[in-house]
């Protein structure tokens, strides 16, 4: 169990980098320059590469021993798909294909 000084200081410490995450940007770039060209590929490249690393951890436990293992599945990374090439928004094709799963899982492959 912890004590109270053990949690004020836990409590201290998680304020501290919080705070330090939100104000290193401001701290470390001008606001009148442009950004490295590092931070500049950086956001142009990570956001695919974390989704793909999403769909990897999603489906890698995929089994094709019954359809209902896996076709919840690849309907729903269909989902994603067609979502994200109609909207090009990644939190409409992650809540979307989401909540086809959920739906398939819990309602209709049961």
């Amino acid at each position: 169990m912890l004590t109270t000084a053990g949690a004020i200081a836990s409590i201290a410490v998680m304020a501290v980098v919080t705070f330090l995450t939100r104000a290193l940007p401001f701290l470390l770039f001008d606001r009148g320059t442009a950004p490295p060209k590092l931070i500049l590929y950086l956001g142009r490249v990570l956001p695919p590469a974390i989704i793909a690393m999403l769909i990897i951890y999603c489906l890698k436990d995929l089994s094709f021993a019954q359809a209902g293992d896996w076709l919840p599945q690849l309907i729903s990374v269909g989902a994603v798909v067609a979502l994200h090439l109609w909207r090009h928004n990644n939190l409409l094709s992650i809540f979307g294909g989401t909540i086809l799963y959920m739906i398939l899982v819990q309602a209709v492959f049961v």
